[in-house]
């Protein structure tokens, strides 16, 4: 197990990061980097923290996101994830890996199933989870496509403008997503498409609550993967 390193904006709780076995990254092309940055402001309780990380196991698990990612001229991606909250606040929870085949999406589901929420709650700072989601890209396999994929439910209230972060991200042709679950803020998802999201095709995907995250994702997922919509 590979502990994230701790800085100003990488959180370190109890848990360690887990590597997945398989060929040294910065040899391996793929498809897609993708990162999945996931709120965990103060609106995300306990009981919706365990449906953000059960969904997120599911949607990796699911066989049509297994058959996309087989889909491709590579036929792998890579993905990494991190918690988000305050400015300062940002947990890595899996490192950069490669998914090809269903035992490494199944060692990354273990890592979200398995994950207590090692992270304080805070504000909802966006854009600086957009910032540090673009310096992890940094570290990322050559691939085809990078994507920031961004799940919140509620607008940015603190940090750096998310417009900013959003804009400077785009500019280096990183594609930002976007997941709005709308349970409280209803017309979150025109927030994400007016301040949020850019990049080529870039899209938001509606969570009516948290019970509904894990589906959502899965659609997401497939999307970001194959750049068309899952039927």
């Amino acid at each position: 197990m590979a502990t994230p390193a701790i800085t100003r904006r990488n959180f370190a709780g109890g848990l360690a990061a887990t590597s997945v076995a398989g060929p040294a990254l910065s040899d391996t092309k793929v498809d897609l980097a993708l990162v999945l940055a996931i709120d965990c402001s103060f609106s995300v309780n306990a009981s919706n923290y365990q449906l953000q990380m059960q969904g997120t196991a599911r949607a990796f698990l699911a066989p049509e996101v297994l058959q996309a990612i087989a889909s491709g001229a590579r036929k792998r991606i890579a993905i990494a994830a991190f918690l988000w909250s305050d400015p300062e606040i940002q947990y890595v929870l899996v490192p950069w890996q490669l998914l090809q085949t269903a035992s490494d999406a199944k060692a990354v589901a273990d890592v979200f199933l398995r994950s207590p929420r090692n992270v304080p709650k805070g504000t909802t700072a966006t854009g600086a989870a957009l910032m540090f989601a673009q310096s992890m890209l940094l570290s990322a396999p050559p691939a085809f496509r990078q994507v920031i994929d961004i799940s919140t439910d509620g607008e940015c209230n603190t940090g750096p403008k998310v417009e900013a972060a959003r804009d400077a991200i785009v500019a280096h042709g990183t594609v930002i997503n976007g997941l709005a679950i709308t349970k409280e803020v209803h017309d979150l998802d025109s927030y994400l498409r007016d301040s949020v999201i850019g990049g080529n095709q870039s899209f938001v995907v509606i969570a009516n609550d948290f019970d509904s995250y894990g589906q959502s994702l899965r659609e997401k997922l497939f999307r970001e993967i194959t750049n068309v919509d899952m039927i």
